[in-house]
């Protein structure tokens, strides 16, 4: 079994994009992934179209802080989203209810 990365992630997720999901979401996601296999990306969703770029923006609408791998086991479903919050795996800054929509923004 290949190991996914984050970039490959990253580079996945405009194809996993549940267009129909998102009418009236205009929003910027900074993803800011601890770790050695970590980084920057921003997800902008707007217009009912994502595009994601690697590096960072000033006031994102959210700004979502995790270690690398927790970011790759919550988008692959081995690991809640919610429940990774709760542990602190997860912080959430800004928008917290555009977080709550992100996953059912995107195929699993």
């Amino acid at each position: 079994m290949t190991e996914v990365m984050i970039q490959d992630l990253m580079d996945r997720l405009p194809g996993a994009f549940l267009a129909d999901k998102a009418a009236g979401i205009n929003a910027s996601v900074l993803f800011n992934l601890t770790g050695p296999k970590g980084g920057q990306w921003v997800v902008t969703i707007q217009n009912q179209l994502c595009r994601v770029e690697n590096g960072t923006i000033p006031n994102p609408k959210l700004t979502l802080t995790a270690d690398a791998q927790d970011c790759l086991d919550i988008f692959s479903g081995k690991l809640d989203g919610m429940k990774a919050f709760m542990q602190g795996k997860l912080k959430v800054t800004g928008d917290f209810g555009l977080a709550m929509k992100l996953t059912g923004l995107f195929q699993p």
